[in-house]
């Protein structure tokens, strides 16, 4: 009784919020003086990545873009890129004469410092910030990494366009002549990650609480930011809206669905009569793009539907889908992510 008591408050709160959402300005600055995102971007934008593709080696910026832009696999259909970048590489336009990069590294809209990650070993974007921000009801955490250093602290307010650090290149795989800043503008996914993590990811430690980067689920920022240029009054709702979506799951109604008390406009439809499941939209990244009440219940994550496609799902989905045709299933990683959504149970 109390775990039915708690789920019809979460869709109560979902069906209220959804009704008094207010719509608010995305007003974003570039977090560095490279505007060449506004001028064709490209080359001049993105900073290269290092790729052996067969033995073939080279360093395209196109791997720098959000999105599928990593890892090319042959297949039946040609190349296909199945590793996902969730934010962009912004590349340097100030260096001193040792090579060190100077650029100073904004905050893109005014918030709050939640996080401040000052030891790069910790985490494969080395040093970097999180800030959150408020738009229609609902908060949004833009993160900024690779940091050589960080000029704020977590509580911090700050304005749109301040300073919170310089450019660098600490963190995983990455050299003085790659340094970049690498930008993300994300959703939450579980206030209640951590005990997950101890649950699904016992070998290694979560050094950053809910802003490890797996509780993290990033948008297409640089066609944010061009969308924004072209329509001012887009609003985030609005944005996502026109993402393409790839699956749906039905998840099993749970105490805890953070999706719809987070993001309350992402209910497509109010709860009519009883809730047996929740059927989530995902693009192919994994991010959540829309919730709708079903009245069938279900036990564990279920594969409801997906974009036909003829090769193995696992190569377009980050691996949480997999199979082809009627076989596609949620794998492993999959079923950990929609776990993650209504953790605990």
């Amino acid at each position: 009784m109390r775990l039915l008591a708690a789920f019809a408050v979460v869709v109560a709160l979902a069906i209220s919020s959804k009704a008094e959402i207010r719509h608010d300005l995305v007003d974003l600055a570039l977090p560095t003086n490279n505007d060449a995102l506004f001028h064709g971007g490209g080359p001049a934008f993105y900073q290269v990545i290092e790729r052996d593709y067969r033995g073939v080696k080279s360093t395209p910026w196109e791997g720098g873009q959000y999105g599928f832009v990593r890892e090319p696999i042959h297949t039946a259909r040609g190349i296909v890129y199945s590793r996902f970048h969730e934010g962009i590489d912004i590349r340097p336009l100030q260096r001193n004469a040792r090579g060190e990069p100077l650029d100073p590294v904004r905050a893109i809209a005014a918030g709050k410092v939640l996080y401040v990650n000052l030891v790069p070993a910790h985490s494969n974007y080395g040093k970097y910030i999180i800030i959150e921000h408020r738009w229609d009801d609902s908060s949004y955490y833009s993160l900024y990494a690779h940091l050589s250093t960080a000029h704020v602290r977590a509580g911090q307010q700050v304005a749109r366009g301040e300073q919170i650090a310089v450019m660098g290149y600490t963190g995983s795989g990455i050299n003085q002549t790659r340094a970049h800043l690498h930008l993300e503008l994300n959703l939450m996914l579980s206030r209640h990650f951590e005990s997950w993590y101890d649950t699904y990811r016992k070998e290694e430690p979560n050094y950053h609480g809910v802003y490890n980067g797996l509780n993290l689920k990033g948008i297409d920022i640089a066609r944010l930011y061009l969308a924004l240029r072209a329509k001012p009054s887009l609003t985030m709702p609005e944005f996502l809206a026109s993402e393409e979506i790839f699956y749906k799951v039905a998840l099993p109604k749970s105490a805890h669905f953070d999706l719809v008390e987070l993001y309350p406009w992402l209910l497509r439809e109010p709860a009519r009569g009883d809730v047996g499941s929740w059927e989530v939209s995902f693009a192919r990244s994994g991010l959540a793009l829309g919730v709708e009440p079903r009245p069938q219940a279900v036990t564990q994550p279920q594969l409801n539907w997906i974009k036909p496609a003829t090769i193995d799902y696992r190569y377009l989905t980050q691996e949480y889908v997999a199979g082809r045709g009627k076989s596609a299933h949620l794998t492993k990683e999959g079923e950990e992510l929609m776990q993650l959504l209504i953790w605990p149970r």
